[in-house]
């Protein structure tokens, strides 16, 4: 697949080594020529000087035979109006950009344009290390309704089945980290130590869900 980046600061050349590792063909756009510097001599993708969000900019990138668009400049109103040109003026379904502003991000993710809010998920991130046993979401859909999160769970739970831990908890378990490897649990996965307990759940119900998972079971259903 062809891919075009707007931006060609650190996530921007990491994002184009990366995906060119992969085996797709990358195309950087970036207003100041020696920001290119930053992708090395081994790049073997397209350099374009330009403005991200200029319709000729984006042809001489490819943007016409692009699958992907991925606007990652320091600019969050520039991401925004590049992550729309890409999509409504050329079609781009894979679009996605880059967003310092939360609050603003939120509102991007309603209209339909996927944002990565950096500031949001550095904070998560840090208070996922800091404050282990919250509920801090992982994803939360554009609505803001559901979301995925790690949940502290009780070691009284160990020993009982996932489906035990879903019907007295009221919330439906995603995935589990076991010995720092992902693994998609049936309803007869039964809970070992360790375990990292990921669960979907709507966002009014994250303290009652915690609270049920900082129970035993027995306290849970009583």
């Amino acid at each position: 697949m062809h891919v075009v980046i707007m931006g060609c600061g650190r996530v921007g050349s990491t994002l184009a080594h990366s995906l060119e590792q992969q085996g797709h063909t990358v195309a950087v756009i970036d207003q100041d020529p020696k920001a290119f510097r930053r992708l090395g001599s081994g790049f073997g993708g397209r350099r374009v000087t330009g403005v991200g969000f200029d319709q000729d900019t984006l042809r001489e990138a490819g943007i016409e035979e692009a699958g992907a668009f991925a606007a990652v400049s320091s600019g969050d109103n520039s991401n925004i109006i590049a992550a729309r040109v890409a999509r409504e003026m050329f079609g781009i379904e894979n679009v996605a950009a880059r967003i310092y502003d939360p609050r603003r991000a939120e509102v991007y993710q309603r209209l339909g344009i996927p944002t990565v809010a950096t500031v949001r998920w550095t904070a998560d991130q840090m208070l996922r290390r800091l404050l282990p046993s919250g509920a801090e979401p992982l994803w939360r859909d554009p609505s803001g309704g559901v979301q995925l999160a790690e949940v502290h769970t009780s070691p009284e739970w160990i020993g009982h089945k996932i489906s035990t831990l879903q019907e007295e908890t009221g919330a439906r378990v995603a995935f589990l980290t076991r010995l720092g490897e992902a693994m998609l649990p049936t309803a007869q996965t039964v809970l070992q130590e360790g375990d990292l307990v990921h669960v979907i759940l709507r966002s009014g119900d994250v303290a009652d869900v915690e609270a049920a998972f900082a129970k035993g079971p027995e306290e849970a259903h009583s």
